[in-house]
């Protein structure tokens, strides 16, 4: 049993996952931080310096019974219950972010992954015995019949 499952485990495509997989987890550090650290930002000071992880409704508040805090680290710190609905937005740009760029990848994979034309046909069978003969000839060389061009 232990040789079966190292055999799977050694297939090329459950190794071609487990690449995948860690390239992804990668990938998805990188455009984490592309939409975190650059593009929300970016965007948060367009929209008159908004502070994307900082948006949050508070629900009820904390031990200590504050009404309001001044991010939301306080009020999860205070144990407060929050609606976090900027984190929200950092994590559904991040998906769409992501989701374009591997829409994007799998475009130029494709484009690269064409299968070539078969080539053109040099041979046909004869309607009499099913014998493959040349593309152009007029009589079978197996049972002599005509064939039409």
């Amino acid at each position: 049993m232990l040789e079966d499952f190292k055999k799977f485990l050694m297939r090329g495509n459950v190794v071609d996952l487990a690449v995948g997989v860690i390239i992804g987890a990668a990938f998805g550090k990188i455009i984490a931080s592309l939409v975190d650290d650059i593009l929300m930002p970016v965007l948060g000071l367009g929209l008159g310096r908004i502070d994307f992880s900082n948006l949050y409704l508070l629900l009820s508040p904390g031990a200590d019974g504050l009404s309001s805090y001044p991010s939301l680290a306080a009020a999860r710190e205070a144990g407060a219950a929050t609606l976090n609905y900027g984190v929200f937005i950092s994590a559904t740009i991040t998906f769409v972010i992501v989701a374009a760029a591997i829409f994007v990848i799998v475009r130029l994979v494709s484009r690269f992954d064409k299968k070539a034309a078969p080539p053109p046909a040099s041979t046909k069978d004869c309607p009499q015995c099913q014998m493959t003969v040349p593309l152009g000839a007029t009589k079978c060389g197996h049972c002599t019949s005509a064939i039409a061009a």
